[in-house]
């Protein structure tokens, strides 16, 4: 991995691990369209930490609101607020993604890794479904209107990002809209939801890193990685939440479509 693949890959994933376009799929699919050999141990740890960093800066404000709630409720101040259930409805739409993520991860990235044509269809096909939850959906209610049903299943929804091309901030979205949520509420509750996924990502990334130790000449690449993906992800979100806040999703939708169509006739 020289510095140049580095600084790129780590845009392309800050930009697409907040996006509802799917990481996975970009992060497969453009190394093949530039004859770019598959990232190794390090870029996955530099991806984590740098989408990590990202959602950290931007939420830190909501991350001490929920810490601050998890740790009132725990010594017995009670739900007082729906504020202060959030934390908790975090960790239990956390719990599917999780043991799946567990169980099947490997499997399914073998599976997927070399067969990108499946992943283009993926890319449209719930391009599609994002397109009918942001039409149909009712978008009446904000995020102290969360519940536990909603929890567990936008959490349940999540699973299926293991899947490339189908895009864990997009499935997460499209359950909430379903649900009906407004965009802006089902955005930010996808990036919370997000938080416990890819810390949990990052410290096991980064513990089979140290492990094994820091190949020579990756020290620089792994760094500029990591402040690539940081960087791109906070504007990504940013982005984000100011589109949902004052248009539709469907510009989402269109590249998804077009990037679907294209991968599929250049490959």
């Amino acid at each position: 991995m020289n510095n140049l693949h580095a600084l790129v890959l780590g845009a392309i994933q800050g930009l697409t691990e907040v996006l509802p376009i799917s990481s996975s799929a970009h992060l497969i699919i453009i190394p093949k369209l530039l004859g770019w050999t598959e990232s190794g141990l390090t870029f996955d740890v530099a991806l984590h930490v740098g989408s990590l960093i990202a959602l950290c800066l931007y939420f830190w404000r909501d991350i001490f609101d929920m810490c601050y709630s998890f740790i009132s409720t725990v010594s017995g101040k009670g739900f007082h607020s729906p504020g202060s259930r959030l934390p908790w409805y975090i960790i239990i739409g956390t719990i599917p993604a999780a043991i799946v993520g567990k169980t099947f991860e490997e499997p399914i990235e073998k599976v997927f890794r070399h067969s990108p044509a499946l992943i283009c269809t993926f890319l449209i096909i719930f391009g599609l479904i994002l397109a009918l939850a942001d039409t149909t959906g009712a978008k009446r209610w904000k995020l102290d209107r969360i519940t536990l049903k909603a929890a567990m299943v936008i959490g349940l929804a999540q699973c299926l990002a293991l899947i490339p091309g189908v895009s864990r901030s997009g499935i997460t979205i499209t359950a909430a809209l379903f649900l009906g949520y407004n965009r802006e509420t089902s955005a930010r509750f996808s990036f919370l939801l997000s938080l416990p996924i890819v810390f949990g990502a990052a410290v096991l990334k980064v513990g089979h890193l140290l492990k094994t130790g820091i190949p020579a000449g990756e020290m620089t690449p792994l760094m500029i990685g990591i402040a690539s993906s940081a960087f791109f992800g906070y504007l990504s979100v940013a982005l984000l939440l100011k589109v949902v806040q004052r248009y539709s999703l469907y510009p989402f939708v269109w590249y998804r479509l077009a990037a679907g169509v294209l991968f599929l006739i250049v490959l």
